[in-house]
């Protein structure tokens, strides 16, 4: 686990109710570590805390283009296969 400190000053220039700071961060870090390429849609989701769909309509939301990637395409047809 990684502890990132953040100047208090900054945190109160953010304009983020305190109980959501964590929450918000996490979105916000996972969101813009995805739309680098520098992590996949699970592991940002993950990061993010939120379900595939949610992360995917946060994603269509800020117009950030979703990868598809080859696993991702085996594991939507895995699920096609068995759902039916």
């Amino acid at each position: 686990m990684l502890k990132l400190e953040i100047p208090e000053d900054i945190l109160i220039s953010l304009k983020i109710p305190k109980k959501d700071l964590e929450k918000e961060l996490k979105r916000e870090l996972a969101l813009a570590l995805y739309q680098k390429g520098t992590t996949s849609l699970g592991k940002a989701r993950k990061l993010a805390k939120m379900s595939k769909w949610e992360f995917i309509e946060e994603l269509g939301k800020r117009k950030i283009p979703r990868h598809y990637s080859e696993e991702e395409l085996k594991e939507d047809l895995d699920f096609v296969k068995g759902s039916k």
